[in-house]
Formats: C-alpha cells, sequence, structure tokens
C-alpha cells in the first residue's frame, strides 16, 4: 500500500520531466543494489523489509507526497509539566522530558535537499541493519545492533522532502571527476540560461518562482520553500516543516541528526542552539570524525586533526535551530560527500568515495552518533537541574 501510493505520487505535474534539463546531465549509472535512494524505491523498501519497525506517515508534503517514518522502541511515556523553555526557566528540564527523562531518544532524517541522496541510501541501509544486523549489501554492523538496543527510541525519517527528491530525475550521477556542476544543478538549480543558480544564491529567493528557472532543484518543496530555511515561527510554514518539528515536539530526543551532502568528507555542522549543547557536539564531532578517520575516510588520516571541534563555526538560524528549540534536542546536521565528484585529501592527494565508501561513512556515522547516545546522560544529563 504504500509503495503504490508512493508510486501514484512520485511523478506529479513537478517531477523533473517537467523541466529542460540537458540532456548531458541526465546520464546515469546503473546503481549497485544497495543504493536505494529515490522517493518509490524507499517506499518499497519500507513496505517489504520493515517488519520490526513501524511505518507511519508523519505528514503530506506541499505536493501531496506522504512523509514516511520508521519507528523502534517506545517513546517516552507521558508528558512533562512545562515546555521546553519553561523547563530552562525553572532550571530542570525534567519539567519538559517528562516522568521518562531518563529514556535515550535518538531521531535521524535525511532527504531535506532532494538532489542529496547519500543521506537518503544511508538512513535506508541503517533500517535494514536494525531490522536484520546487515546492510543491503549483506554486510553485519554488530556495533550498531548492540548501541541501538541500548537506546530506548529510534525513529528514521528517510526523505524529509519527497517533493524535492521526486522532481531530481535521476537514481545516480554518473561520476564526473572533480566538476561539481552537474552534482550542483540538481541541488540548487540553474537559471533559464542553465547556468547555476549556487549556493548560497540559492537562498536568496524563498519561496523560488519555477518560472524563472531552467530547472529548480532539489532544493525546494512544491511551494517553491527550501524547509531548511522555512518561517519557522509563522503558521505560514510547510507542511514538511511542521511535520518535522511536530515529531521533535512528540518525541523530545536527545540527539537528532539531519543528513546532508555538501562536504568534501562527512562533516558535522555546529547548530545555532543553546551554549549549554556545544560541549556535546563537540565530543560527537570528535568521536565521530576521528573514527572515520582512522578508517580512512576523512582528509585527515590523523584522528585528532580530522577530530577538531575548534574549525566549525556556529551556523546561522535554520531548521536545526528550529528542531532544537521545540525540544532541546542536540541537533546535528552531517553533510555528506557526494558520489557525482570528488575532492582531494589535505595532502593534496586525490581521493574518490565510491559508492561503497560513502555507505561506509553513513553507517559509521550512525555507529558513533548511537554509540555516544548510549554512553552519554542524554538531555536530562547535559542539561543538570539548578534546583
Amino acid at each position: 500500500m504504500i509503495a503504490r501510493l508512493a508510486l501514484a505520487l512520485a511523478c506529479l505535474p513537478l517531477c523533473g520531466a517537467d523541466f529542460a534539463i540537458p540532456a548531458d546531465y541526465l546520464r546515469e549509472v546503473e546503481p549497485p543494489p544497495f543504493w536505494v535512494g529515490d522517493v518509490d524505491g524507499v517506499a518499497r523498501f519500507l513496505e517489504t523489509r520493515v517488519r520490526k519497525g513501524k511505518v507511519t506517515r508523519i505528514g503530506v508534503s506541499a505536493g501531496g507526497r506522504p512523509i514516511l517514518a520508521v519507528s523502534y522502541g517506545t517513546p517516552r511515556l507521558g508528558k512533562g509539566t512545562s515546555t521546553y523553555s519553561g523547563s530552562l526557566g525553572f532550571g530542570d528540564i525534567r519539567a519538559f522530558l517528562g516522568p521518562q527523562a531518563a529514556k535515550k531518544v535518538h531521531v535521524a532524517m535525511a532527504g531535506v535537499h532532494g538532489g542529496e541522496f547519500e543521506g537518503i541510501v544511508g538512513l535506508v541501509n541503517l533500517i535494514s541493519v536494525l531490522e536484520s544486523g546487515k546492510d543491503l549489501r549483506g554486510k553485519p554492523w554488530p556495533a550498531i545492533a548492540e548501541a541501538a538496543a541500548a537506546i530506548d527510541r529510534i525513529v528514521i525519517v528517510p526523505v524529509a522532502n519527497p517533493d524535492g527528491r521526486a522532481r531530481v530525475p535521476v537514481r545516480m550521477l554518473a561520476h564526473r571527476g572533480e566538476d561539481h556542476t552537474v552534482q550542483e544543478y540538481f541541488n540548487t538549480g540553474g537559471r533559464r540560461d542553465g547556468k547555476l543558480i549556487g549556493w548560497p544564491q540559492c537562498k536568496e529567493h524563498i519561496p523560488l518562482d519555477f518560472s524563472t528557472t531552467q530547472f529548480p532543484g532539489g532544493y525546494p518543496n512544491d511551494a517553491g520553500v527550501n524547509i531548511q530555511h522555512d518561517d519557522f515561527l509563522s503558521p505560514r510554514r510547510q507542511p514538511e516543516t511542521e511535520a518535522v518539528l511536530r515529531l521533535a515536539s512528540e518525541e523530545r530526543p536527545d540527539l537528532m541528526l539531519n543528513m546532508h551532502t555538501g562536504a568534501s568528507f562527512i562533516q558535522p555542522l555546529r547548530t545555532f542552539m543553546a551554549p549549554a549543547m556545544m560541549p556535546h557536539f563537540d565530543a560527537f564531532y570528535r568521536r565521530v570524525r576521528g573514527r572515520l578517520a582512522r578508517e580512512g575516510l576523512q582528509s585527515s588520516d590523523d584522528p585528532a586533526a580530522a577530530g577538531d571541534p575548534a574549525r566549525e563555526r556556529v551556523m546561522v538560524y535554520n531548521l536545526d535551530t528550529a528542531l532544537h528549540l521545540v525540544s532541546g534536542t542536540l541537533a546535528i546536521l552531517v553533510e555528506s560527500p557526494a558520489h557525482g565528484f570528488s575532492r582531494s585529501k589535505r595532502t593534496g592527494a586525490p581521493f574518490r568515495h565510491t559508492p561503497e565508501d560513502l555507505l561506509n561513512a553513513q553507517l559509521l556515522t550512525h555507529e558513533e552518533a548511537l554509540g555516544f547516545l548510549r554512553e552519554s546522560n542524554g538531555l536530562a544529563g547535559w542539561n543538570p537541574a539548578r534546583r
């Protein structure tokens, strides 16, 4: 049923076929079987492979597409006596978290930008590990299974912006060396003359008038809004934004990851959030980047150099800030390298992430995230009571 619904919705009026995309940009390679990152492929996977988890629809996109989530474990039962803001004023976050404040809750989502496939593929394979102990290559991940078993609640949203993902009409781009043009075109879009809109210029017009573009890219939903920079405090905020903010508010997660593509190597970004959360971001950063360096999947093979959080400035106010403000969560946007182009290591040595490398980097990040949460005191410990 889920797959049929997604297939029916995957090519509403605003899909790739409705735009004059250059033919060469549409050149694809056949993705390996583990590379499940398109709207209908994800829906089929959730319908046919999820047995231990529960698939729910948490919202409907601006274009009418379902926003699906998979949950494991039991949520925090019972509500707190105050809002998150009120609990900070009171001096005890347990007033917000409620009677089961000590529970560990983790939420991960991807596909906020429809041209960024790697996070979607990573979360689909994470679900596979939670279901079977193995990713879609058949590779076991015992440390993920062990860490996940110690987390009380896990919720995964593979495609938060299905409009944007359905608009991008490819499953796997051809690799173009160090040329990022095609990757950028499908992500941030092309102007009427075909020139890249580019980043951060793509954020100048929200909502984006699609008639001013040759292709609007996968950033916006069908209403033209990049939900990473929605009008979060407005009653006019987008349905995708509403869905993930409501999810965060209801689940009250300790840790929430927002998986993107846009860095040469895996890079967690420092969210604009309460200062009390910054030491915990630093610990997460050291752990994830240090592990990837040891695995040869960072710009430097030195864990101390790769894992130095001092290099990360605070980001601007965006979706991750909003997620933090409605739930207290340690919200972290994690950028991934792309499959369509490559960059060099710090030494200048060329380095191409294969699809297998990209999946390994994704799952290692999730392994370390789950381990980090398991070994931490969570929100209740990160915000010690002042009373």
